[in-house]
């Protein structure tokens, strides 16, 4: 898991040229820009996902992990936290779905602030709750 802004992106491009091409979408503006929906950068290999939403509490959350694809959050404006875990001592409450490459699970993990123009890295080892208040 990596907690980061935009001004040290690059220390990070070298983990593999999806994450490159990721962050030179979020320095590019377009996240800003484009409307909500998913947007191809490199076919299905890597792709954003422009999301407008209102952060929940947490016991409205979900726990989830993805096997196939690191995730990338950046908060563009507002603030939110986001929940991280590691899959020891949760417990699946939702089968992994290789379609929409996500499980789910129950359990507790720590919260960390995320604020505007701020970036975390969740790779598949990595279970996280976003879109928290």
């Amino acid at each position: 898991m990596i907690i980061d802004t935009l001004d040290h992106a690059g220390m990070y491009e070298n983990l593999g040229s999806g994450f490159a091409q990721a962050f030179a979408y979020l320095r590019s503006g377009r996240a800003q820009t484009d409307s909500v929906g998913t947007h191809q950068l490199d076919g299905e290999r890597v792709f954003a996902s422009v999301q407008e939403y209102t952060t929940k509490p947490a016991e409205q959350g979900r726990w989830e992990a993805h096997r196939k694809y690191a995730d990338v959050q950046y908060v563009v404006s507002g603030s939110e936290r986001m929940g991280y875990s590691t899959h020891d001592g949760l417990t699946v409450e939702d089968e992994y779905d290789a379609e929409s490459d996500v499980e789910f699970y129950t359990g507790n993990g720590v919260m960390l602030y995320v604020p505007a123009k701020t970036f975390t890295v969740f790779m598949p080892q990595d279970v996280h709750m976003p879109c928290i208040v």
